[in-house]
């Protein structure tokens, strides 16, 4: 039996560039460019990435799983769910006049 979850989160999720920095960056004692360096792509891309300025792609969670150890879902759902909570609030008054239809 799943539990249903109606309950809206009241603070963003962790973004993945955000738990790339603080999380796994300094356990594995790695720069910008030691970490662009060693997934194969350049110090900008990680720089817009540690910055939220750029989302992580398939490819990238690929890259990323690869380093770390990790699944790249685990990269992706971050991402997803960064992606969801900016647009339900950019899209609020919108999503708010629908409303929930019953089968018949």
């Amino acid at each position: 039996m799943s539990i249903p979850n109606i309950i809206k989160r009241e603070i963003p999720p962790t973004y993945p560039g955000e738990m790339l920095e603080e999380d796994f960056m300094p356990d594995y004692g790695l720069t910008t460019a030691s970490l662009a360096d060693a997934l194969g792509v350049t110090r900008q891309t990680i720089n817009e990435v540690l910055r939220n300025r750029r989302a992580i792609t398939p490819v990238m969670a690929l890259r990323l799983s690869r380093l770390f150890g990790n699944s790249p879902e685990f990269w992706l759902n971050a991402q997803h769910a960064i992606d969801l909570w900016e647009s339900e609030k950019c899209f609020e008054n919108e999503l708010n006049k629908i409303r929930l239809l019953h089968a018949a």
